[in-house]
């Protein structure tokens, strides 16, 4: 079968977009792996898949899949990216649509030149939420990782994050820690590993080890649980500059029981077609 796509990314963050209400096909785990193979398929962090919806008051489903073949239930720079694609496909003339994941509603907001606002929910901090195995909620947790520890913070944005403190970004040992917090015992389904460095009360700079991918260049619900962490150890304002190895994005979160909003790019690259067998 003939399958069309769109290559999109949000700030080096990669997907292929695929109009599955017009096209009908099994996205095996299997298919999503080749599909995401760099040398033998499309290539991408993730496929992204546009739905009808399956709830009233949503305008689409929204589902995600990693390189890996596996589910997740968030991602951040996805969603800019469906906004732009289901305007570009004429699947709506809305600039503002209403998008359910496995994980969580979404509102994502057109604001012109491809610039997209997400409105990612309300933080859980509730350890059996995220989820984390931990006897009861803290602000800060210390987590043992190959023979020391490391003190994390502990979050769900519709995917689970746990994010660290860091000196200075460029040398901070994502490549060798960040698979060991990924797959750690005390998170039962993964986690997303942020390793952040706070510049002032207005900017931070972050590196993501996402959950499935590996390092990208850009993680959106990373970037908001970063925030997140930040404000709520004292450290950040309101409103938070993000500076990521693939650009800028800008988070907002006004406090406890409040939805977190970011703000950054989208960018179409490509339309195309693939045979699948």
């Amino acid at each position: 079968m003939k399958l069309q796509f769109a290559k999109m990314h949000g700030l080096g963050n990669d997907f292929v977009v695929i109009d599955h209400i017009n096209q009908r096909f099994d996205i095996t785990p299997e298919r999503a792996r080749l599909l995401a193979d760099r040398k033998r398929g499309i290539g991408c962090d993730q496929i992204l898949l546009v739905e009808e919806p399956a709830e009233p008051g949503v305008d689409f489903n929204y589902r995600i899949i990693n390189a890996d073949g596996g589910e997740v239930e968030q991602c951040g720079n996805g969603a800019r990216c469906f906004a732009v694609f289901v305007r570009r496909q004429g699947l709506t003339d809305r600039h503002s649509i209403r998008v359910l994941t496995s994980g969580t509603r979404m509102g994502l907001h057109i604001d012109g030149d491809d610039d997209v606002t997400v409105e990612m929910g309300v933080p859980e901090f509730e350890p059996k939420r995220v989820p984390f195995l931990a006897d009861a909620q803290s602000n800060e947790y210390e987590i043992g990782i190959n023979g020391g520890s490391a003190h994390i913070a502990a979050l769900a944005l519709g995917n689970p994050h746990a994010v660290q403190l860091v000196a200075d970004i460029e040398t901070a040992q994502v490549e060798r820690i960040g698979p060991l917090v990924e797959s750690h015992h005390l998170f039962p389904k993964r986690v997303n590993a942020g390793f952040m460095q706070v510049v002032n009360r207005s900017g931070i700079k972050l590196r993501v080890y996402e959950r499935g991918v590996g390092e990208t260049l850009a993680c959106g619900s990373g970037a908001c649980a970063a925030v997140v962490a930040g404000r709520r150890w004292g450290m950040l304002d309101e409103e938070v500059k993000v500076e990521l190895r693939g650009g800028n994005l800008t988070v907002k979160w006004p406090g406890p029981g409040q939805p977190v909003s970011m703000t950054g790019k989208a960018t179409f690259v490509y339309q195309g077609e693939i045979e699948l067998e």
